[in-house]
């Protein structure tokens, strides 16, 4: 696809920068087609068949060895380094969409009923595909092998485990990541030392009482008004023993239970989720919970079945690794193009599994406006500013380049024991 218009090996950083600046901007146009076809033809989790054929075929038009099916219907591929450096440098981005209608309006907008690229996972591809396309076209032969990871079912919080399951990280020293931000505006880089996102786990807990007629409720174990109190007890919990420092937030986003108006129910369950940032609040959530259940159902006579699944860990950024982030970003881009992000996100990124096993980073790209609303991930009106591709290109394969500028290993952290995921839920039964 591509002739490859230099061969040289880029000795002065500052030239090797100045080229991919360059090559990107030509790129341009066919990162913005490359964009609107993902867009155009969203999969949900699990099943990105047609887009990991797309991204495959890109791949094998830029010289890569491709490997396909892997976590499932993920997609690897490795640029090989000359062999000088053992290390190896991942690049993640992922692939799927979601079940939202689409109301953007735009020309390109989703030809799938039902289904939307909300949460810039296209925008994500364009940049892993982008990153390659200008490695190639350059002919830069880095020191060492960089594996560019095409990753399925991120929406879902398992692909990253399939992926790893398949050996995607295996051999690997370190991993950058990057994802979509609306309320940085397009042209900007947000970077974060340490905490970028929530550990987030799922939680659901059955309720079990005494069914009995609407009209003497005190012949019965009303299962409705224990969970309830269940709702009420833990939420104010929250504020009165867990260190205020330390933000938890427990969501319950469904409840059932109940066969008639007039019928006390004698069993209700409550699906919610639970996210926090810090690796002590994360370890002891679920028995701080159940313990709470436990309680308020005990008081009142009833039993109740706790389930709690761990999904992923907090996005913790490697600091050496974002030092290469910000380094190079503030080369290619500009200082004026780095944008501190002062605060984490409560949402979540599976990109953190991966950081149980290599130290890594993730940034965020801004893809705001400055003339139109910017209406937030997941919205069916969420739209980005297309010039952040070249802004997400120009970052990451500057990034790529700079890693191998740093001697020796890069990473001086390693995951937090509390941290790691337990593959196992936690089920108990009383």
């Amino acid at each position: 696809m591509f002739e490859n218009e230099l061969k040289t090996v880029f000795d002065n950083p500052a030239e090797a920068i100045a080229a991919i600046k360059a090559t990107a901007e030509k790129l341009l146009p066919r990162l913005i087609e490359i964009r609107r076809h993902i867009h155009a033809h969203p999969e949900l989790s699990g099943h990105e068949y047609q887009t990991a054929a797309y991204v495959a075929g890109v791949l094998s038009s830029c010289g890569l060895h491709v490997q396909e099916s892997v976590g499932r219907t993920g997609v690897m591929a490795e640029l090989p380094g000359s062999g000088q450096d053992s290390r190896r440098l991942a690049v993640r981005t992922d692939m799927d969409a979601l079940p939202i209608e689409e109301r953007s309006g735009v020309a390109f907008a989703s030809r799938q009923q039902g289904l939307m690229h909300a949460c810039g996972h296209d925008v994500h591809t364009t940049i892993g595909l982008g990153t390659v396309m200008v490695l190639a076209q350059l002919g830069l032969q880095l020191p060492g092998a960089v594996r560019f990871l095409f990753q399925p079912a991120e929406e879902i919080t398992q692909g990253a485990r399939w992926m790893v399951a398949d050996g995607a990280i295996e051999a690997v020293d370190a991993i950058f990541g990057v994802h979509v931000f609306p309320t940085i505006p397009g042209g900007k880089i947000g970077i974060r030392y340490g905490a970028l996102t929530a550990a987030a786990d799922d939680i659901d807990v059955t309720i079990r009482g005494e069914s009995g007629h609407g009209a003497r409720p005190h012949e019965a174990t009303d299962a409705i008004w224990i969970a309830a109190q269940v709702i009420t007890t833990l939420q104010q919990a929250i504020s009165r023993t867990q260190n205020p420092l330390h933000p938890v937030v427990l969501t319950f986003g469904q409840i059932k239970g109940g066969r008639a108006s007039n019928v006390i129910a004698d069993q209700v369950t409550l699906s919610g989720t639970v996210r926090c940032l810090h690796p002590e609040t994360y370890d002891r959530m679920p028995t701080w919970i159940e313990d709470m259940v436990r309680n308020v159902c005990q008081t009142h006579g009833a039993t109740y079945h706790f389930n709690y699944q761990r999904r992923v860990p907090s996005v913790q950024n490697d600091e050496v690794l974002t030092q290469i982030i910000q380094a190079s970003v503030e080369a290619s881009l500009g200082k004026d193009a780095i944008e501190h992000l002062r605060e984490p996100s409560l949402g979540s990124e599976d990109f953190a599994v991966y950081l149980d096993h290599v130290p890594g980073t993730m940034f965020r790209l801004g893809v705001g406006f400055e003339d139109q609303p910017n209406y937030p991930l997941h919205h069916p009106k969420f739209v980005v500013n297309e010039r952040s591709l070249l802004t997400g290109v120009v970052a990451m394969a500057s990034a790529v380049y700079s890693y191998w500028q740093q001697p020796g290993s890069p990473a001086a952290s390693t995951p937090s024991e509390a941290q790691s995921n337990k593959p196992s839920p936690l089920n108990r039964v009383q």
